[in-house]
C-alpha cells in the first residue's frame, strides 16, 4: 500500500503543499510508492484574499482542475481531530454515518485561520468577507436592502459601519460606499449612504505605517468613508450598534473585519502555540515536537528571514510556505534528508486596495518605504489579485507541477519587491 502524504485544508498552503508534494514525488520516482492526499470541506480553491470585492464570480477555482492533472487525490470532508501517535487524522463528511480515521505517513497541517470576533454582545449578527459564504451573505443582503419598494427610508437603512480598520477592513471600507449606492438606486431610493471605519486604535490605518497613511487618507475622504479612532463597541444589533461612550449608530449593514487568529484544529496538538494560535515550526517547516507532521500557511509560524521576522497570515506567505512544506514532507518520507530545503521569505511587500482612488504599496516589515500609490498601485494589485495568486487553470501538469516549485529567494537588495504576489 502507498504511503500517504495528507494534506488538510484547500487554500493558498494546502493547495500549493499538495501540488509541490506530488511534483517531488514524480521528481524523485516515488511513483505509486507514494500518494498525496488533499482533505477540504469545499471543493473550491477561494482567492480569499479578494473576499472584499463586489463581483465574486472569479473568485473560486475548482481542486480538482488543479489536482486531479497532477495525480493528487481530493477528499472532501472536515478534520476534527489529529493523532500523531496513531498517524491519523479523523475526519467527517456528509456521505458518511460517522468519523472515520485516515492513516498518514506524513501530514502537512494547513487548515488556514478563521476571523477573530471580539466580546462584544451581539458580534455574532455582524457580517463578514473571511470566506466566500461570508462575502456572498454579505452581497445578498445589501442586494435585500430597500427591497420593499420606494418609499421613507428608516434610519441607518444606507449606513454600513465596518468594525476593524485593518487592511480587510479597509478595503471594504473603500468598496461599500459604491456597492451601497448602486443598491439604493436599484431600489429608487433616495437616502444618504453612509459608510463609517470603526477602530479602537489612534489613527485609521496605523497598522499600514506612516508612509502609507496620506494614501489612505485621501482615499476614504475621496469615498467618503468617515473613520472613528479611538472607538470601543459596547452591543451590536439588527438596527445598528452602541458605542462604549453612549453614542448611539442607527446601521442595518455592519460588518466584523477585527482580525483572524489560527483554525482551531491548531490547539488539538497540545503545543505551545502563539498569541495568535499558530503551532512552531522549524526552519523545514516540521512542526515542533510532532516529526512527521509539517505545517504551512496561517496555521504555522515560522521565521521568515535572518532578522527573526515571523510570517504574517497573508497568501504571501502561504504560498511560499505550503511549497516549501509539501517538497520537505516528501524529501523526508524518501529519506533524503539532504534534498530538504530551509524556508526563506525575506522579501515583504504590502498592496492594500484603497477602490476607485486606487491602491498604496509598502516595502519592508515596518511598511517604511512607499514604492507606489494610486493608478501605479492600483495596476499591481489588479496584477497580483487577478493573475498572480492563481494557479494554472488549464489543466496542464506541467505548468501545475513548474508553478509548485519551491523557489528559494534571494534578499531584497537583489529582488524587486514588484516581484512578490
Amino acid at each position: 500500500m502507498a504511503q500517504q502524504i495528507v494534506v488538510v485544508g484547500g487554500g493558498f498552503a494546502g493547495l500549493w503543499a499538495a501540488a509541490s508534494a506530488a511534483r517531488a514525488r514524480d521528481a524523485f520516482g516515488l511513483g505509486d510508492a507514494c500518494g498525496v492526499t488533499l482533505i477540504a470541506p469545499s471543493p473550491f480553491h477561494v482567492i480569499r484574499v479578494r473576499c472584499y470585492e463586489a463581483d465574486l464570480t472569479p473568485l473560486r477555482v475548482p481542486l480538482d482542475d488543479v489536482l486531479t492533472p497532477i495525480g493528487v487525490r481530493r477528499l472532501q470532508a472536515r478534520v476534527t481531530e489529529i493523532d500523531p501517535a496513531a498517524h491519523s487524522v479523523t475526519v467527517v463528511d456528509e456521505q458518511s454515518a460517522g468519523p472515520s480515521a485516515l492513516p498518514y505517513a506524513r501530514l502537512i497541517l494547513a487548515a488556514g485561520s478563521t476571523l477573530r470576533r471580539p466580546a462584544v454582545a451581539g458580534i455574532a449578527s455582524a457580517f463578514d468577507v473571511d470566506t466566500y459564504e461570508g462575502a456572498q451573505a454579505l452581497a445578498a443582503h445589501i442586494d435585500r436592502l430597500g427591497s420593499t419598494g420606494p418609499g421613507p427610508d428608516e434610519p441607518g437603512l444606507w449606513t454600513a459601519v465596518v468594525i476593524g480598520a485593518g487592511l480587510v477592513g479597509l478595503e471594504l471600507a473603500c468598496e461599500l460606499p459604491a456597492r451601497l449606492t448602486a443598491a439604493r438606486d436599484r431600489a429608487g431610493r433616495a437616502g444618504p449612504v453612509r459608510t463609517i471605519l470603526i477602530d479602537h486604535a489612534a489613527q485609521i490605518g496605523s497598522a499600514m505605517g506612516e508612509a502609507a497613511q496620506p494614501a489612505i487618507q485621501a482615499a476614504l475622504t475621496a469615498a467618503g468613508v468617515v473613520g472613528l479612532p479611538e472607538a470601543r463597541i459596547a452591543a451590536l444589533d439588527p438596527d445598528g450598534l452602541t458605542l462604549a461612550d453612549g453614542t448611539r449608530i442607527p446601521a442595518r449593514t455592519i460588518v466584523c473585519a477585527t482580525g483572524m487568529e489560527a483554525s482551531p484544529l491548531a490547539a488539538r496538538l497540545g503545543l505551545p502555540l502563539d498569541p495568535l494560535g499558530r503551532v512552531p515550526v522549524d526552519p523545514y517547516l516540521q512542526v515542533t515536537g510532532c516529526p512527521d507532521l509539517y505545517g504551512a500557511g496561517d496555521i504555522a509560524a515560522a521565521v521568515a528571514d535572518a532578522a527573526g521576522h515571523r510570517t504574517v497570515m497573508s497568501c504571501q506567505h502561504a504560498r511560499p510556505m505550503g511549497r516549501f512544506a509539501g517538497h520537505n514532507a516528501v524529501c523526508d518520507l524518501a529519506g533524503l534528508p539532504e534534498r530538504r530545503l530551509r524556508f526563506s521569505a525575506p522579501d515583504y511587500v504590502t498592496v492594500l486596495d484603497l477602490g476607485d482612488w486606487g491602491a498604496v504599496y509598502t516595502a519592508g516589515w515596518d511598511r517604511g518605504a512607499l514604492v507606489a500609490s494610486g493608478a501605479a498601485a492600483k495596476a499591481t494589485k489588479r496584477l497580483i489579485n487577478g493573475s498572480r495568486i492563481y494557479p494554472p487553470l488549464d489543466r496542464d501538469p506541467e505548468r501545475i507541477r513548474a508553478a509548485a516549485a519551491p523557489i528559494l529567494q534571494p534578499p531584497p537588495a537583489t529582488q524587486g519587491a514588484a516581484s512578490r504576489g
